[in-house]
């Protein structure tokens, strides 16, 4: 697709480039306005399961994220407001207005309606004098009547539960409705959805016990802490003790959150509703709005700003998020169904203006006057543990992404164990959702794919019942037995199928300074029944990764056992390209880096050990969030049936290097060939080595 003027190759340096990308998204979208203003509709005929009318609604009220701060910001010519606000101001009246064609319709149970009414409020307690007190006083009227509607109705226990807050923040501020009609409604919201908290400033979406467990983008960026910092900005006369509250639980968010940021801006998809695409960063646009002073090492705005900013500069070379048109498509790095889910109308993505609101603030604000500080980087820390949203944030020098198992989400989603199951999670190589049932549909990159029928049918994590949580491992080196490193580990168990009882274990070890290029994930399988179990299939993948060549797109070169050839050094200034398969593993390099597996000799538990198969996988094109083509290192498995009591215990080692725009990484072909014989060892007794002396010691007694 076409770049769009104004926001591909901006260089997102000044308030000015932000404020200039911003204007560019808000003009794409004018040519499809209604007559009222009241709607927007993409020329596109995807469907949801909520009324078109909503979804029109949708394409009105998300680009009021943008319209709202701009306004605060006071920073648009009286050009700009004729052309871009005057339309959302006449838009507002007609849209409430029961008598006119343009009208959204009452508020009907759990309705996309009330998700829209907060970006309505927002703009609202934004911009006051633009969009409320200078409508008439019948639209007025008509305004707060439809806002009020709100009340009284049936709400999911999600984070939805901040649109009816914000929306009664709004009528009280705003519209005039009495504090004492609403403040009881509102204590109930938040009494609720204090349930939701889990520590370190972070909550999930929706109360996390055995029949969900998510804390993803909604608990930061999308909606929680993000609803939590308007409030501190919007509401600080009314509430002020809850806005500290929600103030120091911001501050405890970002000590974590930042993590998921790479240093060249990208973030770690994981979860739903990715179509929203730089809604990422959201919750740094929030908090300079906010004026939220943040903990070292982000007490420095030029910190923040770098954080947003980079996220951005990452997202404008990636133009094939535009229609021709220059509006937004539905996917990630290209336009993708798949991926969507079914509340994402054509004009769902605008959800990601949300990042603009930093505008709010005027252009000679520090957070705007200081200079841009680069990514915080702690040397020491390769790995970190989150236990808030049972993930391992890993910041190697050679990549970027997080392990995290214990996470599900309850309802039909669509690829909901792709987006919530898989043990591993990148910002480069990101992850792959599932067309059809068949294996290679399924694109089983960073899980465990099991079949007890010879690969008819497979089944991969999804709903985790059973949690042992974090664990350490320890580097030891096996010479004196001192230990030079403890590690963190994470364990989850889960059950494939109700007619087999297989339970299943897996302990993700993250990277360590010894072996920073892999991590670890030890299976164990264990027959919990009174019977023998049938025959099962596993295939353990690795990162999905760009499977073309660099120049035309051609297939990659195969190597089955010629080391030397594949890692012969190619033409100065090119890099590998082409897959190794061997018995000790699958490898492939191509421009995006380098992806590969390897099964692992253990001295861990009982049970035999039956031969391994390293294999590439090619799944279905548009799989991967980022890339279109890929393929994925796996090792596959046969196991011969367990009898009562008994296990299986097998582990793989997973490699991975990202080739970054404009980064090697250290990605020379020396270093692939180097790195990948350098396997970890993995112990339970620490007394086998490899030639220099070091394994990875697990706690097998917890």
């Amino acid at each position: 697709m076409p770049p769009l003027a104004g926001f591909s190759n901006n260089p997102f340096q000044t308030h000015s480039d932000f404020r200039r990308a911003c204007i560019s998204l808000l003009r794409s979208l004018q040519p499809y306005q209604s007559p009222g203003g009241a709607r927007i509709r993409l020329p596109l005929v995807t469907g949801t399961h909520f009324d078109d009318i909503a979804a029109q609604l949708e394409g009105y009220a998300r680009p009021l994220w943008a319209i709202g701060s701009l306004l605060h910001g006071n920073v648009l010519s009286n050009e700009e407001i004729t052309s871009l606000v005057s339309p959302y101001v006449r838009g507002l009246a007609n849209g409430t207005d029961p008598a006119h064609s343009e009208y959204w319709g009452p508020v009907v149970l759990r309705d996309q309606r009330m998700v829209e009414m907060e970006i309505i409020s927002f703009a609202l307690l934004a911009a006051p004098d633009a969009l409320f007190h200078s409508q008439t006083p019948q639209a007025q009227r008509n305004i707060t009547t439809w806002l009020s509607t709100l009340n009284g109705k049936d709400f999911p226990a999600t984070n939805w539960l901040w649109f009816r807050v914000m929306t009664n923040l709004a009528l009280v501020k705003v519209c005039r409705v009495p504090y004492d009609e609403v403040r009881s409604a509102m204590a109930q919201d938040f009494a609720l959805m204090e349930n939701f908290y889990r520590g370190q400033g972070w909550a999930a979406d929706g109360i996390w016990d055995e029949n969900g467990r998510q804390a993803d983008y909604y608990s930061g960026s999308f909606a929680i802490q993000f609803s939590q910092l308007l409030y501190v900005k919007m509401a600080k006369d009314l509430d002020p003790e809850r806005c500290e509250t929600f103030r120091d639980r911001a501050v405890l968010f970002a000590s974590s959150f930042w993590r998921y940021f790479d240093v060249n801006g990208a973030t770690i998809p994981f979860g739903r509703s990715l179509t929203y695409r730089f809604a990422f960063a959201g919750f740094w646009s929030a908090a300079a709005f906010a004026e939220v002073a943040l903990p070292a090492p982000l007490d420095d705005w030029g910190v923040v700003k770098g954080l947003l900013m980079r996220h951005f500069r990452w997202w404008s070379d990636k133009h094939d998020i535009f229609n021709i048109d220059g509006t937004l498509t539905i996917g990630f790095t290209y336009p993708n169904m798949y991926m969507s889910e079914d509340y994402n109308s054509p004009q769902s993505p605008y959800w990601a203006m949300k990042s603009f609101i930093a505008l709010g603030l005027p252009a000679g604000h520090p957070f705007w006057t200081a200079e841009e500080k680069p990514l915080p980087l702690i040397q020491t820390e390769i790995s970190k543990p989150l236990l808030s949203s049972m993930q391992i944030i890993c910041n190697t020098p050679t990549h970027h992404f997080l392990l995290s198992s214990g996470q599900f989400c309850p309802w039909p989603l669509k690829a909901t164990e792709a987006k919530y199951g898989k043990f591993a999670y990148s910002s480069h190589f990101s992850f792959s959702v599932p067309t059809g049932p068949l294996l290679a549909q399924t694109a089983p990159d960073s899980t465990l794919a099991l079949s007890k029928d010879e690969g008819d049918t497979w089944r991969v994590p999804w709903k985790v019942h059973y949690l042992d949580a974090f664990s350490t491992a320890l580097l030891v080196a096996d010479n004196d037995g001192k230990v030079l490193e403890t590690i963190p580990t994470l364990t989850t168990n889960w059950k494939p199928w109700r007619d087999v009882a297989i339970e299943v274990s897996t302990t993700l070890v993250a990277p360590c300074s010894r072996w920073p290029d892999w991590h670890v994930r030890l299976h164990r399988l264990r027959n919990r029944g009174d019977r023998n179990a049938p025959n099962i299939l596993a295939v353990q993948g690795g990162f999905a990764i760009q499977g073309r060549k660099d120049l035309a797109g051609e297939a990659l070169p195969d190597f089955d056992a010629d080391e030397h050839g594949f890692f012969s050094p190619p033409e100065t200034g090119s890099f590998i390209e082409g897959t190794l398969l061997t018995p000790t593993g699958a490898l492939i390099c191509s421009n995006a880096g380098a992806s590969g597996i390897r099964p692992l000799e253990i001295d861990i538990g009982q049970g035999k050990r039956d031969t391994t198969s390293p294999k590439i996988l090619k799944p279905d094109a548009n799989t991967n969030l980022m890339w279109q083509r890929t393929l994925i290192p796996t090792v596959d498995l046969e196991m011969e049936a367990l009898a009562p009591g008994t296990e299986m215990v097998f582990a793989s080692a997973v490699f991975a290097i990202a080739r970054t725009r404009g980064t090697v990484k250290g990605y020379t072909e020396v270093d692939i060939r180097r790195r990948w014989g350098d396997l970890p060892v993995l112990s339970e007794t620490g007394k086998e080595g490899v030639a220099d002396g070091f394994s990875i010691v697990l706690d097998e007694g917890k």
